[in-house]
């Protein structure tokens, strides 16, 4: 298969890339953080440029197309809505329409923070109520792309593992910090399901492969607390636990609100897959096993080689 995957330089993108090109060609777009790889094609496009999806998709040609590209910092949405809902809303919306009309599949990324977090345990059928401007956008942005191409896949997702520059997962910043033996604060009341981001990009590349459409939530089967996780990160690495301080969200000051139970169901993927996606210990088992391999240095390597 030809597969587009926007967003290629960021911590989805990049893996999913990286993962694909072992048994497909890959087109890579990046836009303000190039890279330079071997293992898959990279494009460099604006996607806000009138007429640059268009062109893109014209040259790539692909068979399917994985939408990662996003404004993904909280604090930087509420610092420009403007600009979140151009990246998040209405360029996923473009670009949906214009897959629809070649013939493409399409594989739109959100996130678990359209939802508020006070239930928690949510399936895909629960209503949501996103708090922060980044998860309204993004919630907007599922919305546009199943009115403009309702055989697309939404995929609701949160994710972590090694990135280009090593700080854009929460496992990364537990890693580097505790490796450092700097202190941190894990919170104890704010409750995820994440998903390593190797074993996130085959189960997408299966939901493609076997043709499904509509909403689903690709997360770990496994949910835990923010601070249980740094622990689990600490125990793994054979780092000190001891340097995690337990908080409470009220406590850290963060500009954004957050949304403190983030646990959502898996059961339609598992059902349509026909298998439960990993847990927390098979996907920590992996995070480490990757960086036995050398994994992080490899990545260091792809961004240093665009500084030459």
């Amino acid at each position: 298969m030809r597969i587009l995957v926007t967003g290629a330089s960021g911590l989805l993108g990049l893996n999913l890339a990286l993962e694909a090109a072992r048994d497909h060609t890959v087109f890579g777009v990046t836009n303000r953080n190039p890279i330079d790889t071997d293992s898959f094609m990279v494009r460099n496009t604006d996607l806000l440029v009138p007429g640059a999806c268009e062109r893109l998709l014209d040259e790539t040609q692909p068979d399917w197309v994985v939408h990662c590209a996003a404004l993904a910092i909280i604090d930087a949405c509420e610092a420009d809505p403007a600009q979140a809902q151009q990246l998040n809303t209405e360029v996923p919306a473009k670009l949906a329409s214009i897959v629809a009309r070649g013939g493409a599949r399409f594989l739109h990324v959100s996130t678990d923070a359209v939802f508020d977090g006070i239930r928690g345990n949510y399936d895909e059928q629960d209503t949501p109520n996103p708090l922060s401007v980044y998860a309204k956008t993004k919630l907007a942005g599922e919305r546009a792309v199943a009115d403009t191409n309702p055989d697309a896949i939404i995929a609701r997702v949160v994710l972590y593992g090694w990135s280009l520059n090593g700080k854009r997962s929460l496992a990364e910043f537990f890693f580097n910090n505790l490796s450092a033996g700097k202190p941190v604060i894990g919170f104890t009341d704010v409750f995820f399901c994440p998903l390593l981001v190797n074993d996130l990009a085959h189960i997408f590349l299966q939901m493609l492969a076997a043709g499904l459409n509509g909403l689903y939530h690709v997360v770990s089967s496994e949910c835990l607390s923010k601070y249980d996780f740094g622990v689990r990160i600490a125990r793994k690495f054979g780092l000190s636990e001891d340097l995690i301080s337990p908080t409470s969200v009220a406590e850290s000051g963060l500009a954004a609100a957050r949304s403190p139970n983030l646990t959502l169901r898996t059961d339609k993927l598992a059902r349509d897959l026909g298998v439960p996606p990993p847990d927390i210990s098979s996907g920590l088992e992996n995070f480490y096993s990757l960086y036995k391999q050398g994994y992080p240095q490899m990545l260091k390597a792809i961004r240093h080689q665009t500084r030459m």
